[in-house]
């Protein structure tokens, strides 16, 4: 199954999203899902229902988030990262292309996705 992802609030660029969805990428905003001013927690618990992997920029958080629930035995649909002022538009939506292109959703499940590579 291909990965489908659920933009967070921090990541619900109107252009991305439009044009991940003209690709044929399965994009679900936090907005769309009402979720919005939500805990990271509760996006993750969220989009790990639908079967989504969350794209954000709070870097920080949803590494913490992976690492704890992991720890704790839980699991989750996929965390893809990226800095927020580190690509374009046109450049995240290139490196979105590329992974979703490359990683199933059963080889996201579980994992931290960093959108700039490395670890």
């Amino acid at each position: 199954m291909k990965t489908r992802l659920y933009f967070d609030e921090d990541a619900m660029d109107a252009d991305l999203v439009d044009a991940l969805r003209a690709r044929g990428v399965d994009v679900q905003t936090a907005y769309e899902a009402g979720m919005r001013q939500r805990e990271d927690r509760e996006q993750l618990s969220y989009a790990t229902a639908q079967g989504r992997a969350v794209f954000t920029f709070n870097v920080g958080h949803f590494s913490r988030l992976h690492a704890e629930l992991l720890a704790s035995g839980g699991s989750h649909a996929g965390i893809v990262v990226c800095a927020q002022q580190r690509y374009t538009v046109g450049e995240q939506m290139r490196r979105i292309l590329e992974l979703v292109a490359a990683k199933t959703a059963e080889d996201m499940r579980d994992q931290l996705e960093f959108l700039g590579g490395g670890s």
